[in-house]
């Protein structure tokens, strides 16, 4: 019963077998190996045209060098105000920048709203050096809470980018589970809608570790090889990297993995909902589940084995909770099955000791 987190679980055997099978023998290294130019190859493949690739190792890295990409001396970027690259990152994309600000703004369900980010832009005037310049525009996809941003959304959020000139950022580390929820193409998803550059993630799919980021506008591909080297996320044997992304993207793989952590995050929502001890704060069409439940409930699933995290209450949903009331996190992954769902189900059933 671990929903702890989708980092949580280990790696698919077929990225764990394809680690092995590029152990033996020597390869070019830093980038250049014949194994990195060849998933490197596939990456444009999936997107459907030319894009720069760059490994590294974390989601933090490929969120801050994304941003050190964009900088411009006194930088603003413009994110969720709950996003992970705010939340998160540990101020590491303030010292990649380096000291860029994060400006946060609103928007329901954890979605950039339009008219917000609008405004947020246009409180930065160009004419007015104190405040800074803004640099970029940041969405995540799928969102911290679970939602997912729809094609007109995003259509909508790129066209105000391109009002200011500022280049979109996507934070991709549940891309394929917002991909598996939408049923759009790579393509679709990302720089057919406006989005110039991309952190796409595998590590909570499958990988062992295995980021990317994926440039689709070549102007922000100038400086990144000596953005990636400055962070120290240029890997000697990246094509270890490689490696996994090759198994990764191999007969689809990576979709039906985030498939079925997306069913499987979506059985977790219909037993809570049926739940007397439990309900859904929201609808999560990816992998994370958000359940409001009260202390006692949540204190007594923990003891019992429960792998899952109390939640800080997002912006827009104090008035969902209760006295006494709290919002829960539940995520499912690859390696999630109906046993564990089910055998949660059943133990949120179950009255508690002082009902009995």
């Amino acid at each position: 019963m671990q929903f702890s987190s989708d980092n949580w679980a280990g790696a698919h055997p077929r990225i764990a077998e394809a680690l092995t099978r590029h152990a033996d023998g020597f390869a070019q290294a830093y980038g250049l190996s014949e194994q990195d130019r060849k998933v490197e190859q596939r990456f444009g493949e999936l997107f459907e045209r030319d894009v720069a690739v760059f490994f590294v190792g974390t989601g933090t890295a490929a969120n801050s060098i994304s941003m050190a990409a964009a900088n411009r001396p006194g930088g603003v970027a413009f994110a969720h105000r709950e996003a992970h690259l705010i939340e998160d990152e540990g101020g590491a994309p303030q010292m990649l920048t380096p000291g860029a600000r994060i400006e946060p703004v609103d928007g329901d369900h954890g979605r950039l709203d339009p008219e917000e980010l609008d405004a947020a832009i246009r409180r930065f005037p160009a004419q007015f050096i104190h405040a800074g310049q803004p640099m970029a525009v940041s969405i995540s996809q799928s969102t911290e809470i679970g939602t997912v941003y729809e094609a007109a959304q995003v259509d909508e959020i790129s066209e105000i980018c391109r009002l200011h000139g500022l280049p979109l950022h996507m934070d991709g580390a549940r891309f394929a589970n917002a991909m598996a929820a939408l049923g759009q193409s790579p393509a679709e998803m990302t720089w057919k809608r406006g989005v110039d550059i991309l952190s796409f993630g595998g590590t909570k799919n499958g990988c062992w570790c295995a980021e990317a980021i994926v440039v689709f506008n070549p102007d922000l591909a100038r400086d990144l090889p000596f953005l990636r080297k400055r962070s120290a996320h240029i890997f000697s044997k990246s094509r270890f990297m490689a490696a996994q992304f090759e198994a990764y993207f191999e007969d689809d793989l990576w979709v039906t993995l985030a498939s079925h952590a997306n069913t499987m995050a979506k059985e977790l929502q219909t037993a809570i909902a049926e739940s007397q001890h439990a309900r859904l704060a929201w609808e999560s069409p990816a992998n994370e589940v958000f359940a409001i439940m009260d202390r006692s409930t949540f204190d007594r699933l923990q003891a019992a084995g429960a792998g899952f995290y109390e939640w800080k209450t997002p912006h827009f949903a104090k008035q969902l909770i209760g006295e006494n009331e709290l919002i829960t996190r539940l995520v499912t992954g690859f390696a999630t099955t109906r046993d564990h769902v089910r055998e949660f189900a059943a133990l949120l059933d179950q009255d508690s000791p002082a009902n009995l």
